[in-house]
């Protein structure tokens, strides 16, 4: 069994809080995140949290935008 093998069985008993992390770290390490883009993508989630927590827009459901995407694929 290969080193890579035996690591995705010993992380597929992890709780998946754990796994998670392992996941996240990997790919962390395949696509680094640039600090100053990522407090610009975190700045916009704020504000973005910051505009539906006040009522200033309203939330589109997920199933709408599922919806709206069939429709667009469909034409």
């Amino acid at each position: 069994m290969t080193n890579a093998v035996r690591l995705i069985d010993e992380a597929s008993i992890l709780p998946v809080e754990e796994r998670i992390f392992v996941v996240d770290s990997l790919l962390r390490t395949l696509n680094p995140i640039d600090d100053e883009i990522g407090a610009e993508w975190v700045a916009v989630a704020k504000r973005r949290r910051e505009e539906l927590r006040s009522g200033r827009v309203r939330g589109i459901s997920a199933e709408d935008v599922f919806e709206e995407a069939r429709r667009l694929v469909e034409k």
